[in-house]
């Protein structure tokens, strides 16, 4: 049964769960680590770890999105990102990091530091946000070249891993047969917030339904956050729902605390696959996620794999350095998440982050390692097992 609450007069919600507010129940037999299988697929495409790297030009150069795909997962190109608006991906990239003086920035940094227990800090802080959030504005306002773009997606697919591209609800009629042509495999249309008619004044709505009906690759869509949208998605034809939309909500307030969207989700899921007698859709967890203790209380709520930006952006093979940002850091007008350049301390190669070896103690790398861990010594060696894990509520 649901818990709704009284948060006023005549007003009501729901209670609801992040995934640090759950704890996965042990069974009365251990596994060993070594026979725990992490794969999963979608569609034709089988991948052997349950991670996707995050489309977004702090971390998807195509080196690392082909390294990301040699180790076992799934790196996805943000079409409408820097790659195809720059020749060179790299210079573009430094200049986001190094951004943009104006004579405005400080009035725009101190609207943010009135709240900072150590003023100054946080106004030098806020400055260099905003400029280089300006620097990226900037870039991406440069008309995007299909022809570039076309060449990046065939660089990745010249390389033998699956290519999957990311594009918005708003662009992707116009994007998606550029990219398919081009070479992707897997498309995923997604934005902070998707259903699945997306409608805009004065432009023809997105009726996803009919739009997915009419290409040859599968399609991954989200961010939901509920039951009804993801089983309207899923209605629609995707082979894949996105819940969340990473970490967009800090500045939105749109937001379910991400265990209980999932399972919502999931749930969705298993109504469809009954409506269908067999059609399984898979759930992908855009989360904040940052531990392979996340990752694994994902999973266990019911995604088959999760999605990740920050916790790659301190591979060697990440195109800011360690820096990171969220694709909607870039919009014009309402630019949400920021550019965060003192993100990582330590970096290493991506195979590192994903299989380890380890010497920091909070699961921030060696991911894999510890979902394997996790999982054997909860009792499972298969992923849909590991989904139906008894959960507890931390009180």
């Amino acid at each position: 049964m649901r818990d709704y609450v009284e948060i006023g007069i005549g007003r009501e919600a729901r209670k609801a769960y992040d995934l640090h507010q759950i704890s996965i129940v042990p069974k009365r037999r251990t596994r060993s680590s070594k026979d725990v299988d992490t794969s999963w697929h979608i569609d034709a495409y089988t991948f052997d770890i349950p991670l996707i790297a995050r489309p977004t030009d702090a971390i998807g150069s195509p080196e690392f999105i082909i390294e990301m795909g040699k180790q076992g997962g799934l790196g996805v190109i943000d079409a409408e990102g820097l790659l195809g608006r720059h020749a060179s991906f790299e210079d573009a990239v430094q200049e986001v990091l190094r951004g943009d003086d104006s004579e405005d920035a400080d009035a725009e940094a101190n609207g943010s530091a009135a709240q900072a227990a150590d003023e100054e800090d946080f106004l030098d802080y806020a400055r260099g946000n905003v400029a280089r959030v300006r620097a990226l504005q900037r870039l991406h306002s440069a008309e995007l070249d299909t022809d570039l773009l076309s060449e990046r997606i065939a660089q990745v697919r010249d390389s033998g891993v699956t290519v999957a591209v990311r594009v918005s609800p708003q662009n992707a009629r116009e994007l998606a047969p550029v990219v398919i042509k081009a070479g992707a495999e897997i498309l995923f249309i997604q934005g902070a917030t998707v259903s699945a008619e997306h409608v805009q004044q004065g432009g023809e709505p997105l009726n996803l339904k009919e739009f997915v009906g009419t290409l040859d690759v599968p399609v991954i869509a989200g961010g939901v956050y509920d039951y009804s949208t993801a089983l309207h998605l899923m209605r629609a034809g995707v082979a894949g729902v996105i819940v969340g939309g990473g970490e967009t909500y800090r500045d939105t307030g749109i937001f379910v605390p991400m265990a209980t969207a999932i399972a919502d989700v999931a749930a969705a899921r298993r109504d469809y696959l009954d409506e269908t007698e067999g059609r399984y859709v898979h759930v992908i967890a855009d989360a904040d996620s940052i531990s392979a203790g996340d990752i694994a209380v994902s999973i266990a709520c019911g995604a088959d794999a999760v999605m990740l930006g920050r916790s790659f952006a301190g591979a060697t093979e990440a195109a800011a350095g360690g820096a990171y940002w969220q694709s909607q850091a870039a919009h014009p007008r309402f630019p949400r998440g920021g550019v965060d350049v003192n993100e990582v301390d330590l970096r290493c190669p991506l195979e590192v982050v994903l299989y380890g070896p380890s010497s920091e103690p909070w699961g921030q790398t060696n991911l894999i390692g510890g979902l394997r861990r996790i999982m054997a010594k909860c009792g499972y060696t298969d992923m849909k097992s590991f989904q139906k894990a008894d959960l507890v509520v931390r009180s």
